[in-house]
């Protein structure tokens, strides 16, 4: 029995489905336990593409129980498309296999207009870049203790005392502080009438399930969404998600104790890319031939928004920003086979900021902007990787540039992905295997 964690080492997008999805042929259980519909999980299975937002990668095997844990903010319109989607697809999600925690809360349409509104206020220079799908809002109001929860929907008369106060105090805000449109309290209340009786059957608590499962031996993973750059705590902020993305919210976001942790793997891209607004050092602007390639190469397009994404050279300070506030134990390298073709690479080991050295990113987001890499070389390989199924098939220099990433990191790699599609992944330790 093991419990293994997954996390993302950067600023998101890193290939935690393929991984997730990999490993969950070795669980029993698999648990999101923190984010909302603002982030996606694309997995290709025999040419086929999933995207997931809410619902753990691992639902594509029937035989396994997947959670969603209290530290997910839900929303049930998304939700329950995902389910049609998989429904439609010959994978029906069935109370058996999927499970909402009674504690998680829900994205409701209110937040989804304040984060729009909000964002549309704020002028060029401080734009977060948030997807508008409410998350932020949502959380704000679990943490004011204004929240609902996925367990109120059983309850309907406690459901709508608190949308009632919900929706007052939101239209205030909406029509006098934004001058928005205002929510009705009728249309909200028919809309999560319907919601109720669909998603009834597969709420429940899922921390008592987790623990007996805990007991009774079986594989536990846990699944977390974005990356450890966009912790609320931890990341560049204020350029952050508003959840924490780091491995000990595992435990809190599901209803778990920390010491039954066995592993935490991080999810490392061999290059980086971001999202939206905020600080990233080794960039690549659009333009660049190198950054132009990698973004076309690796398709990076958010799952979520279809954005694109920011590309630049691997940056070694945010991986060991990540293996400090994780504890990882392990890494999963993603997409190396973009790297091929490319004569040169860099990884930035180190920032510059005014003059000043610094091996972590800097706590004070004008210093995280101004941070300049330094960067050390290797040589790149131009070989097609995809077909490798060992490290020994790999070229030497892809060897050497994934031994060099261990040095510098002090972790060594568990799996390495050389191609999107699931058998393209080469497993080098396996974390449920003790």
């Amino acid at each position: 029995m093991a419990s293994v964690v997954v996390v993302g080492t950067q600023w998101g997008d890193e290939g935690k489905g393929k991984i997730v999805d990999l490993l969950t042929k070795y669980a029993d259980c698999i648990v999101r336990f923190q984010g909302g519909n603002n982030a996606g999980h694309t997995l290709v299975v025999d040419g086929k593409e999933f995207i997931f937002h809410i619902i753990p990668s691992g639902i594509l095997y029937e035989d396994k129980i997947c959670m969603i844990g209290n530290g997910v903010i839900i929303d049930p319109e998304v939700l329950l498309e995902e389910i049609a989607g998989l429904d439609a697809q010959g994978l029906p999600v069935t109370p058996q296999r999927l499970m909402i925690s009674e504690n998680a809360h829900l994205i409701m349409p209110y937040h989804k207009s304040l984060d729009q509104a909000r964002e549309a206020s704020l002028s060029k220079g401080r734009k977060i870049g948030t997807t508008g799908r409410g998350i932020g809002p949502c959380y704000m109001d679990k943490v004011g203790r204004f929240g609902i929860k996925a367990g109120d929907l059983l309850d309907p008369e406690l459901f709508l005392d608190k949308l009632r106060s919900n929706v007052e105090e939101k239209n205030f805000l909406l029509t006098k502080k934004f001058g928005a449109e205002p929510v009705s309290f009728d249309a909200i209340r028919a809309q999560f009438e319907d919601f109720a009786r669909q998603l009834e059957p597969f709420i429940a608590n899922v921390s008592t399930t987790l623990d007996t499962a805990r007991r009774e031996g079986k594989n536990i993973l846990f699944e977390g969404a974005q990356g450890t750059q966009l912790d609320i705590d931890h990341g560049t902020y204020p350029f952050v998600t508003s959840s924490n993305t780091i491995s000990g919210n595992a435990c809190i976001g599901a209803g778990y104790g920390p010491a039954h942790i066995d592993e935490v793997i991080g999810i490392l891209k061999a290059y980086t890319t971001r999202v939206g607004e905020g600080p990233f050092p080794t960039e690549l602007p659009e333009g660049d031939p190198v950054g132009d390639a990698l973004q076309a190469k690796g398709r990076e397009f958010g799952a979520t928004t279809g954005r694109r994404r920011r590309c630049g050279w691997l940056d070694a300070v945010v991986a060991n920003d990540a293996v400090r506030l994780n504890g990882l134990t392990g890494l999963a390298i993603t997409k190396l086979d973009v790297l091929s073709g490319q004569p040169v690479l860099k990884i930035a080991n180190k920032y510059l900021v005014e003059g000043e050295e610094f091996h972590c990113m800097p706590g004070n987001i004008r210093k995280s902007a101004l941070a300049r890499p330094v960067y050390e070389e290797m040589p790149g390989w131009t070989e097609d990787i995809t077909r490798a199924r060992s490290l020994e098939e790999l070229p030497d220099n892809a060897r050497d540039y994934i031994k060099r990433i261990e040095d510098i990191t002090g972790v060594a790699p568990v799996i390495v992905s050389v191609g999107p599609d699931r058998d393209e992944t080469l497993l080098l330790r396996n974390p449920f295997e003790k």
